[in-house]
């Protein structure tokens, strides 16, 4: 700059394989205007790059080409003379430009590299690129996915939501995504048996059960045949009626907990077993839930009545939201009944 007055632009490719002090190296020279640095990287960079290098930055996401995109590029490459094939004759059919904007996945240089391998590795001219010839030239479609990248937790995350959302078509088709890209089916089990939870819960417990089982398939069987497993208890949990009460449940619990006072056992819940106990008033006044009729008898489990658990009108938890209001209402009416000086009994 001191020369000619005029600021160096540095372009650093794959700018997320710099570690954190090579970055940090670039700061001093980026936060003076001595250089323009443009970065390119892969990999998201809220991520790969450090805070005050990103902040000093302006961002810009370039996004996959469309098949049309890929299309006028490959004409463009059988017409040029200078960079392209346009010195070579081909005669491309419709069908192999389709295929290829296909299979290249929106990346130019896939299509460009198949194109020039189908056109090069012909025999005589003009060169006849049929479909045949595009799917010798491309052979497999090579799936972008980085097991620690963007991809990865977005393909996660469309899986779960579309469960979530009941949609089964979806959540199969993000599941092959995952499979086809070399994803470890232990993962994809796991995310399956958390759903199970979150999502379905009690609206129908078998859906963890299902789920559990796939995750031990894939543990004991692998692939390819683990993924009949996954397909099963991906189709079974999307197809699910959905309740998130259970989730709920625990983490309004578990900030109580953390927020709140903490609340003491009551003493005839407390454990009774050893000698002694007696003594201390441990388990005096616990009421054995078998000993009455259906198994259930009304008695204090917490020091002061707090609701945390709350059924939805679905599946097999409406069966359970019935029991609950059944015994809320059998409390309700015994409070109406008991004289004013008893003490009152808090619901469990």
């Amino acid at each position: 700059m001191e020369e000619t007055g005029r600021r160096t632009i540095l372009f650093g490719d794959e700018l997320h394989r710099f570690n954190r002090a090579q970055q940090d190296v670039l700061l001093p020279d980026v936060e003076e205007g001595r250089v323009i640095l443009i970065g390119a990287t892969t990999q998201n960079p809220f991520f790969a790059i450090n805070s005050p290098l990103l902040s000093r930055s302006q961002i810009f996401t370039f996004e996959p080409l469309t098949r049309q995109h890929i299309k006028l590029l490959l004409e463009r490459a059988l017409l040029d003379q200078e960079r392209g094939l346009g010195a070579i004759s081909v005669n491309m059919s419709p069908e192999a430009v389709d295929f290829l904007a296909e299979m290249s996945d929106g990346d130019a240089r896939r299509a460009l590299t198949a194109l020039e391998v189908g056109v090069l590795s012909a025999e005589r001219q003009p060169v006849d690129f049929t479909l045949q010839v595009a799917q010798d030239s491309i052979q497999r479609k090579v799936l972008d996915y980085d097991a620690t990248g963007d991809t990865h937790y977005d393909l996660a995350s469309a899986f779960i939501k579309s469960m979530r959302g009941s949609d089964p078509d979806a959540a199969i088709y993000w599941l092959a995504r995952m499979l086809e890209a070399g994803e470890d089916p232990r993962f994809i089990a796991r995310r399956i048996v958390i759903c199970a939870s979150e999502d379905v819960g009690n609206a129908d417990p078998q859906a963890l059960v299902v789920a559990a089982a796939a995750l031990q398939a894939s543990e004991f069987v692998g692939l390819p045949e683990c993924q009949l497993a996954l397909a099963q208890a991906v189709t079974y949990i999307a197809t699910a009626l959905k309740s998130n009460a259970s989730t709920l449940a625990i983490s309004k619990a578990r900030e109580d907990v953390r927020s709140g006072r903490t609340l003491p056992v009551p003493e005839h819940l407390r454990d009774s077993s050893y000698g002694g106990a007696k003594v201390l008033g441990r388990g005096v006044g616990y009421q054995y839930s078998h000993d009455f009729e259906g198994g259930w008898v009304e008695q204090q489990y917490l020091p002061e009545a707090r609701r945390y658990y709350e059924p939805v009108d679905r599946g097999y938890e409406a069966e359970i939201r019935k029991r609950l209001d059944a015994r809320q209402q059998k409390h309700d009416a015994d409070e109406e009944e008991r004289p004013p000086s008893a003490e009152p009994a808090t619901p469990s």
